[in-house]
Order: structure tokens, then C-alpha cells, then sequence
């Protein structure tokens, strides 16, 4: 599979730069057969046709999303990153629980992850054989159920600040602390990258050296993904309403003192959990702009400070004498905000102004949060 589109990238890419011409997914099918019947490629007809097929359609579907604007520009694939291999039912087929693929003698070997479903009674549309760097195989199963029931109402909602320092503060005055996941395996990682860079290349201790720094990293992006699947799932259960920031991450993680951390957090997966299990169980999610300055407003009379820097944890407003601390009073002020823009009753925090105000230009890497208008004298 990596083979095949590799291969199809670099002559899809000189036909235009070179030509001028654009390639269809028809013409890459005829190649491909091309490719078979030569002396160099024949090994490719001892694979199923499927998953070399399903390799074309998923670059024709990437260079159409990158024309779309949607995507980056298709790149070329290691042979050390993720590979994949799709089969449709065409090419597999499940008997009491085995599952035999096309082209081979024996069943595929899997151990079943889940003991509540009965793997024999599956009936999947599509397979998808993948391996990690690090070595694990993996087969997942696609399958045709229907849409869950929505959940009973919550009559609640909830608004969300994230951070850094901790990883969301909700409107209810709860503190989601983050837990930090690369940081915490940020010394053996580097123990074992420097292992690996003093291994010589092409060596079988290289190799050994390059899969634990896989596992690694495995294992780091496994415990977030739970912390944010555990998260996003508790948050769904507890509000009908979710109201969180427009965050631009792509722009934030431009500050090499913190890019880091921001990854680490996983902002953008964690607002894309939130969408779709949204959805799925029949809540809404607002998302607000991100130029409304939630940290500088007081949420119990809306005044507007002209500055709050960073550093500054707890304030005291100038027009009602609140004291607020700043990630709760971020909170309420984005549920309000989220309120106020789906025409629903602000509450007791300060709803107005949800557009973007101030200058058009940004002034930090971290959150954006505009200066207050100036009035005339």
C-alpha cells in the first residue's frame, strides 16, 4: 500500500508540474494494472486487488480535499510511520468468529478488545489492518448500527475555559487538572532518543532503540486520549448546553515557550470529541468567537478592564467590587456569551459583545483577548 502510493503521488505530481496534466483515479487504476504485469512490480498481484484500489481512492480523496482547501498537500509515506490497509467486503469474510481475508491460506489471529459483543455475530462492511512504528498490529472493524438514543435532559448547561495550567475550568466553579502526559515522560523519551542517535543507521540496535521510542510515544498519546475521552464524555452526560472557545491553536502553538504544553493538552481533539458526541446524544455545543475578551470582563457587571496580564490569577473588579478568579470568571462569561449568541437567557454573567472587537491583528500567541475600545473624550 505504501508502495502503490508512493509510486502514484510521484507520477501524479510530474504529470502536472512537468505536463501540466491532471490525473483522474481512472487513469491511476489503469496504472496500477500496468504496474503488475511488469517484471519489477509483480508481486503486487500476489496482495488483493482491494486495499491497492481503496491506496487510490484515498489519494484522490486527499488531493480533492487539499483543492478544496480542507488539507495540506498529500506527502509521501515512511516506511517507519502508520501503515494501513483497507478491505471491503469483497475481500474478507467472517466464519464462526475467524476472519479470512483474500489472498491468504489461514485465518487473521486477533484477540477481541470487547467482552460485551459477541464477535461472531458481526457483520462488518469494511476491515482495516494497520500497524504501528512501534510494531503492534492492529484490526479494526467497521460496522452498520444505528443512531444511539438521545440522552434524557440534564437541564443544565456549562461553559468551558481551557488552559494550560489546568486543563479546563467550568462555569460551576469545578477544576479539571491537566494532567500533563508528555511532561511526565518527557525524561526517559529523551533517554531514549539519545539511544537511538548514538546507534549507527541501518543498524538492527537502531531499529531495536527507534521501536521504544515508538512505544513511547505510544503510550503517551494513549493516556491522553482516554484523559480526553473520560473528559469530554463526563461533560456531554452532565449539560444539555456546552459552551466553549473558538481557540486558534494552529497560531498558538507559534509560541515556542509553550507550544509544547498546548499540544500536550490536545485543545483541538478534545472540541472535535465534544462535536460529535454532541451530536451523537442530542446536545448542543456553542462555540464563540475568540476574540471575546471572557478573562477581562466582569461577569457579575460586564465592566471591561483595559488590561489583565497573565500573571494575574484573581482580580477585583473597579465597578461592583467583585473579586474574581480569573479561569471561573472566563467560564461564566463564555456560558453567558453562548447564551446570549443562541438567543437563550444570558444568566446572572454578562452576555453582551460576543463579536470580535479591537484590532484585527493578534497581539499574543496565547489566548486572544482584545484592549477595550477606547472612548472619546
Amino acid at each position: 500500500m505504501r508502495l502503490v502510493w508512493n509510486k502514484t503521488l510521484a507520477e501524479r505530481h510530474a504529470a502536472y508540474h512537468e505536463r501540466g496534466e491532471k490525473t483522474s483515479y481512472k487513469q491511476t487504476d489503469a496504472a496500477l494494472t500496468g504496474w503488475k504485469r511488469t517484471e519489477d512490480l509483480a508481486f503486487l498481484s500476489e496482495v488483493s486487488s482491494v486495499p491497492l484500489q481503496q491506496t487510490l481512492r484515498h489519494q484522490h480523496a486527499a488531493f480533492a480535499n487539499f483543492f478544496a482547501g480542507r488539507a495540506k498537500y498529500p506527502r509521501f509515506k515512511n516506511r517507519s510511520s502508520r501503515q494501513t490497509a483497507h478491505y471491503t467486503r469483497s475481500a474478507f469474510r467472517m466464519k464462526n468468529g475467524e476472519l479470512h481475508m483474500a489472498k491468504t491460506a489461514t485465518p487473521v489471529r486477533f484477540v477481541w478488545s470487547f467482552d460485551d459483543v459477541e464477535v461472531s455475530t458481526l457483520n462488518p462492511t469494511m476491515v482495516v489492518i494497520s500497524r504501528d512504528p512501534d510494531g503492534r498490529w492492529y484490526v479494526t472493524f467497521a460496522i452498520d448500527t444505528d443512531a444511539p438514543e438521545p440522552m434524557d435532559e440534564a437541564e443544565h448547561a456549562i461553559g468551558i475555559d481551557l488552559g494550560v495550567k489546568d486543563f479546563a475550568v467550568t462555569s460551576d466553579g469545578d477544576r479539571i487538572a491537566n494532567p500533563r502526559h508528555l511532561e511526565r515522560k518527557a525524561r526517559n523519551l529523551a533517554r531514549y532518543q539519545r539511544r537511538m542517535a548514538r546507534c549507527q543507521r541501518g543498524s538492527m540496535n537502531r531499529r531495536k532503540a527507534k521501536a521504544k521510542v515508538a512505544r513511547a510515544h505510544r503510550k503517551v498519546r494513549n493516556a491522553r486520549n482516554d484523559f480526553l475521552h473520560r473528559t469530554s464524555t463526563n461533560l456531554i452526560r452532565r449539560a444539555d448546553t456546552i459552551v466553549i472557545e473558538d481557540l486558534a491553536v494552529t497560531n498558538m502553538v507559534k509560541n515556542h515557550m509553550l507550544a509544547r504544553a498546548i499540544s500536550d493538552a490536545g485543545w483541538s481533539e478534545f472540541r472535535r470529541q465534544l462535536e460529535y458526541k454532541a451530536e451523537r446524544a442530542g446536545r448542543r455545543l456553542v462555540v464563540i468567537d475568540r476574540w471575546y475578551p471572557s478573562s477581562k470582563t466582569c461577569s457579575a457587571c460586564g465592566h471591561l478592564l483595559a488590561q489583565l496580564s497573565l500573571s494575574t490569577r484573581h482580580w477585583t473588579c473597579p465597578g461592583c467590587r467583585t473579586r474574581h478568579d480569573r479561569d471561573i470568571n472566563a467560564a461564566k462569561n463564555i456560558l453567558a456569551a453562548g447564551r446570549a449568541g443562541t438567543g437563550q437567557t444570558p444568566g446572572d454573567a454578562c452576555g453582551a459583545g460576543v463579536r470580535r472587537q479591537g484590532s484585527s491583528l493578534p497581539h499574543s500567541a496565547l489566548k486572544q483577548e482584545p484592549r477595550a475600545a477606547r472612548r472619546p473624550a
